[in-house]
């Protein structure tokens, strides 16, 4: 019988118990994150190896950031582990009394290891870890993004607020105008031709001069009907000056990971077959695939709903019955990309496509269902047909019926 080695672990080290095949414990211990520590693992794992005439089973509980040196020295030699969820290890170890510490943790995970039955962690490609790693940034950005164009709007309100009103707060002129301009006074200073030249010389984007001149003439108006709550002189201006310079910073950055991850994605299959779905660009191939991962790591399109936390959790007990909601035990991130995608997709008017039309049939039955409801079934669906059309090798094509689309 194999041996079984458990690892509980923490920031910077972790905690080992290794169990023979008759279910007892022959060494337990710590060992460091380090080179020296790994190797003397690695090691141990390889004598383990030629005793039984095969590899010992290896567990541990994903803990995030803390047990990825583990998966990568796992990876670099080649072995096969088992990556339990959280809450999974919590389930299984349950127990009615229960100390709690690393060392009887590690020794929990082996002996509950003998009694379940578990998959072997699947490995993907380094092509998903990386477009996972872009995704997340691409995340990270937006969220900063947010943040900082509500303070911007915060200070306008006291400084400028006909700004927002005049031009169109998202786009990059309006960042431009806070810049040079965050004050009425700052116009009223310079005259129509100084103002029209240097909204010429600081947009990037072909700005005409005709057009430069009529929002000259326009921001002059809205500057003598002004009333700011500030004055030129205060630090405000300044504040709400380098909050327009990061966002046009971070939106630049944004176009130049999405550029990257479809650098890194042409001629990828999933790629491609996203592609084909009216109403899916570049970036939300790209941050689908980051999120979903390796499609073929799940065997039907329920565990990827399920991945996804769109499965319907259900809850019955006497007379006391929930109404069905999904369970949300899932990838939030790739719930928030597929939810506004299926919105962007009912403003398009574009190519027709299948989601869009489910989505009006559940809206005109004669029992409407509720927008949400219908979004979360558009995604069901999408999940469905792209799993799939992914494993297939099939692109999308509005005329075809496949037996996806058809349920």
């Amino acid at each position: 019988m194999k041996h079984v080695i458990a690892l509980d672990v923490s920031k910077g080290k972790s905690t080992i118990a290794i169990y023979n095949g008759y279910k007892q414990c022959e060494f337990e211990g710590e060992f460091y994150h380090k080179r020296v520590d790994f190797e003397r693992l690695h090691q141990r794992i390889e004598e383990i190896t030629l005793l039984d005439g095969q590899a010992p089973e290896i567990v541990f509980e994903a803990t995030g950031v803390y047990s990825k040196p583990i998966e990568a020295f796992f990876k670099d030699y080649g072995y096969t582990y088992y990556r339990m969820n959280p809450l999974e290890a919590n389930l299984q170890m349950a127990k009615m009394r229960r100390h709690k510490t690393d060392m009887s943790d590690a020794h929990e995970l082996a002996k509950t290891h003998f009694k379940m039955e578990h998959e072997t962690t699947y490995i993907q490609d380094e092509y998903y870890e990386q477009m996972r790693a872009l995704t997340r940034y691409y995340d990270e950005i937006d969220e900063e993004i947010i943040l900082l164009k509500s303070r911007m709007h915060a200070i306008l309100q006291l400084s400028f607020p006909e700004l927002e009103t005049l031009i169109t707060p998202s786009s990059a002129l309006f960042l431009n105008i806070v810049q040079l301009y965050p004050h009425p006074a700052l116009l009223q200073a310079h005259s129509k031709t100084i103002i029209k030249n240097r909204l010429k010389a600081n947009t990037r984007k072909n700005l005409s001069l005709t057009r430069a001149e009529k929002k000259a003439i326009t921001l002059l108006e809205a500057a003598e009907n002004s009333y700011p709550a500030i004055k030129p002189t205060d630090i405000r201006c300044d504040q709400v000056r380098d909050y327009a310079a990061r966002i046009s910073e971070l939106l630049e950055k944004k176009d130049s990971l999405v550029k990257q991850m479809v650098e890194l994605s042409q001629g990828r299959k999933e790629y491609i077959v996203f592609r084909s779905i009216p109403g899916i660009g570049d970036s939300t191939a790209c941050r689908l695939i980051g999120e979903i991962g390796d499609i073929h790591r799940f065997q039907n399109a329920k565990q990827l709903n399920a991945y996804a936390g769109i499965d319907i959790m259900r809850y019955q007990s006497g007379n006391t019955q929930y109404r069905d909601r999904i369970n949300k035990r899932g990838n939030k991130h790739l719930r928030k990309i597929l939810y506004f995608m299926v919105c962007a997709m009912l403003m398009a008017k574009g190519k027709p496509n299948h989601f869009v039309d489910y989505y009006y049939k559940l809206k005109t039955q004669p029992q409407r269902k509720p927008h949400k409801v219908a979004i979360v079934a558009c995604i069901n669906k999408f999940l469905k047909v792209t799993f799939q059309l992914i494993t297939q090798g099939i692109l999308y094509d509005y005329e075809s019926a496949l037996p996806a689309q058809k349920s």
